[in-house]
């Protein structure tokens, strides 16, 4: 192994006060998927640093949302190194000033501050440590920031497959998992959406002209929903049901939000073409009509040959760190599946630890933050060095 991560640890711990700072600027800037100009300042916030750092700053409008942004270093090697972070949060606009950046003894808290603000700002000063050392091996680092991840990415996996297919390596900034544990392996997730289209009428002078799109459409919620088998990690999970134009009125429209789980691509597939058959079937009310759209948003990430190398990688690290590491199957989402799923190792779950994401009780430990931080720039600079990393 050709770098040192006490060496790491001590730079990331020195440097602390300093990426405490730069976070807290982070945590405070409403940037949820929805706040395109929040998503963009945080954004300009990140470019700043990786200009500071030699890089070359991309960014393609994505409309609706925040810029796609990609920044990229050459170091005259021949490996590529992708690292995958995003913008975007679950909160909407006016949440970090009801809820802003604080600390509480080893806590910090805030919006976003594990998903994944602290990981994308722990990166920053990661690659500031690497490249303090030799990533001559390195032919490119291509950092990338998702404005729509917390969406799905539906409008950016074109982008980040693009940028994968040529990786040897792909680095993911989502967080670290209570007490160490780091990403190999996630199910599939599948987002659908079904519409009825029925005919609207008065309830009470016509209502046998109308044709409920409600009715049809709720009819068939506890088949989709019976889909799931829980103990295979299937489901099928309802989670949005809208419709309805009045109280008096036959509803024309309804629509629902279909979640889909599953552990690998032949049991999504398998689930998606039950949600086909039900949702295809002749109605009883020929009147309505339903449409189906979406499908498998994110493909499963295997538990690859090169992956369990990284995984090995990073448990030599962890051990001269003195810190906690073991591996996780997750059934969320995240854009290292993109490459994983594409052949290349890949890990995830890089960033600091953090406790309840996505909730209002989300918090990090800011006892972690060095370890990780001297984890991820190791893990760079042991991939710039050449170490052998099979893809599929």
């Amino acid at each position: 192994m050709t770098t040192h991560p006490r060496s790491f640890a001590v730079d990331m711990d020195a440097a602390l006060p300093q990426l405490l700072a730069l976070l807290e600027r982070a945590v405070n800037i409403d940037s949820g998927s929805y706040h395109a100009a929040g998503v963009n300042a945080f954004i300009d916030l990140v470019a700043a640093e990786l200009r500071g750092l030699g890089f070359v700053i991309e960014r393609r409008p994505l409309p609706g949302r925040g810029d796609q942004m990609t920044a990229r270093r050459h170091f005259g090697g021949r490996r590529k190194l992708l690292i995958l972070g995003h913008a975007d949060t679950v909160w909407p606009a006016g949440t970090a000033a009801e809820w802003p950046f604080a600390r509480s003894g080893d806590r910090i808290t805030g919006p976003g501050v594990g998903d994944m603000k602290g990981g994308v700002i722990t990166a920053l000063f990661a690659l500031r440590a690497s490249i303090g050392s030799d990533l001559s091996g390195l032919g490119e680092c291509a950092f990338l920031l998702v404005p729509d991840e917390e969406l799905g990415s539906v409008q950016s996996r074109a982008w980040i497959e693009e940028e994968a297919r040529g990786a040897d390596a792909c680095l993911t900034l989502e967080p670290c998992r209570p007490g160490g544990g780091v990403v190999t392996a996630r199910g599939a997730v599948g987002a659908v959406f079904v519409r009825a289209k029925g005919l609207s009428a008065h309830c009470a002078t016509a209502p046998e002209k109308g044709a409920s799109a409600i009715r049809a459409l709720a009819g068939l919620i506890p088949e989709l929903e019976a889909l799931s088998h829980h103990e295979r990690g299937i489901s099928a999970s309802v989670g949005i049901f809208q419709g309805g134009a009045a109280r008096q009125v036959v509803p024309p429209d309804a629509k629902l939000h279909l979640d889909l789980r599953a552990p690998d691509a032949v049991a999504a597939q398998a689930l998606l073409d039950g949600v086909g058959r039900i949702v295809n079937r002749p109605l009883a009310d020929r009147r309505v009509s339903l449409t189906l759209e979406g499908g498998i948003s994110r493909p499963a990430f295997p538990r690859g040959t090169g992956t369990v190398a990284l995984f090995r990688l990073a448990e030599t690290i962890c051990a001269e760190l003195g810190a906690p590491i073991f591996e996780v199957t997750s059934r969320g989402g995240s854009d290292g599946s993109f490459a994983a799923a594409l052949g290349v190792p890949t890990l995830d779950g890089l960033g600091p630890i953090s406790h309840d994401t996505c909730g209002r009780r989300e918090t990090v430990e800011v006892s972690t933050i060095a370890l990780r931080g001297a984890l991820l720039g190791s893990l760079i600079a042991v991939i710039a060095s050449g170490h052998p990393l099979p893809r599929e």
